[in-house]
């Protein structure tokens, strides 16, 4: 490599690392937690524990189930109505409007078979939700989204140009050789490029799956305005969906089903919350494999009188999305691949702080770049064989 076009990577790495190593920090650590989600869900009581339902029982008219949410809080409206996916547990959001956003919405969780309210705290409060907003918006909304994003883009380049600089490094020293006996410094460097090389498949998935997850409510926008558009305009003459004059949702979800055999609803929203247009109820299915399970696709229905409206084909750049939100946190494959994510993200954590260490200690741009000229002239020397 010649020595202009080492310098350009080396200020690549330089820049794009210092800009987002503080932000990448924050990151990893919310992200620990968020993790474990569900798992300190059910320990904080969270995620409610409920007994199984009875051998031969069925669950309730969940137009009843849905009665008994709107009654707890007088004057609003229904928003969302949800199956959990593991708990024989149903949710319903409310909101004085159909457009209330999330941090505002009521959630009433009842047990699916008997319709009793189960306690449980609002999904919009507390320690795990403030974790979740720093860790998805830093509390600014899309901007703030769409700068963590811009953040997880800069982080795979510098990931990118750290292999291009420091590979002659790793060529010419055994792997996992961090040489403790010739200065700080260079210690600090062989286990920032030891523990690099270590995540470096995993922090380029979680990276690149993050900037795409910072992408969905752009994405879900286009979605909407394009093929559900499409057909939820198809009879917009007759006017939005009256709140008060709504379809039996249990019919709706019926017919759903018929439309998609295979596959299980796992939340119906309503009018004018931004997924189905202001006069259908949206069912939304998924499948019972870990993959279909994340994959969504929607059954317009006619809100106010119950016909089917139309099934939308699922474009490629959301089914990119729906799949990338597992992925990123690991939530795909239980326990064990939990706990393997959380140690990759405390190794990430040193391997930030490393980086930040090295900075400080840092020398002239120029200095830098006559150690990497010296350590690709021995890796060259050395056949690229350890020695």
């Amino acid at each position: 490599m010649q020595r202009r076009t080492l310098k350009a990577w080396f200020l690549v790495h330089k820049w794009t690392s210092l800009v987002c190593t503080v932000f990448l920090l924050l990151l990893c650590l919310t992200g620990l937690p968020l993790i474990f989600g569900h798992e300190i869900g059910h320990l904080t009581g969270a995620e409610p524990e409920v007994d199984a339902p009875a051998e031969g029982a069925r669950p309730m008219d969940i137009d009843v189930l849905l009665q008994t949410a709107l009654d707890r809080y007088p004057g609003e409206l229904p928003l969302f109505f949800g199956w959990y996916p593991d708990d024989p547990l149903v949710y319903v959001n409310t909101g004085p409007t159909p457009d209330t956003p999330p941090a505002s919405m009521h959630t009433v969780v009842m047990h699916a078979y008997t319709g009793e309210v189960v306690p449980a705290p609002q999904f919009n409060e507390g320690v795990m939700w403030l974790i979740y907003r720093l860790h998805t918006d830093l509390f600014a909304g899309l901007p703030g989204t769409l700068f963590l994003g811009a953040m997880t883009l800069l982080f795979a380049t510098a990931i990118v140009s750290g292999v291009v600089l420091y590979a002659p490094f790793m060529r010419k020293l055994p792997f996992g050789t961090i040489r403790t006996g010739r200065g700080r410094r260079l210690a600090w460097l062989d286990l920032h490029n030891v523990l690099g090389i270590v995540t470096l498949a995993w922090a380029l998935v979680v990276g690149l799956t993050g900037a795409i997850n910072t992408l969905a409510t752009p994405l879900s926008q286009m979605w909407q305005a394009d093929a559900l558009a499409q057909l939820a305009d198809a009879d917009a003459g007759n006017g939005p969906a009256s709140p008060a004059d709504l379809t039996s949702l249990a019919a709706a979800v019926s017919l759903a089903r018929s439309k998609a055999p295979d596959m299980k609803p796992a939340f119906v929203s309503f009018p004018g919350t931004g997924y189905s247009g202001d006069r259908h109820l949206g069912v939304f299915l998924v499948g019972d494999t870990p993959l279909t399970s994340r994959l969504y696709s929607a059954v317009l229905v006619d809100a106010a009188n119950g016909s089917f409206a139309g099934m939308p084909a699922r474009p490629g750049y959301i089914t990119a999305l729906l799949v990338s939100q597992p992925l990123h946190f690991g939530d795909y494959g239980g326990l064990p691949l939990k706990i393997v994510w959380a140690l990759l993200d405390l190794i990430t954590i040193v391997v930030l702080v490393s980086g930040l260490v090295l900075w400080v200690r840092r020398g002239s741009t120029e200095s830098r770049v006559r150690e990497l000229e010296a350590a690709q002239r021995a890796g060259l020397l050395a056949g690229g064989r350890p020695r």
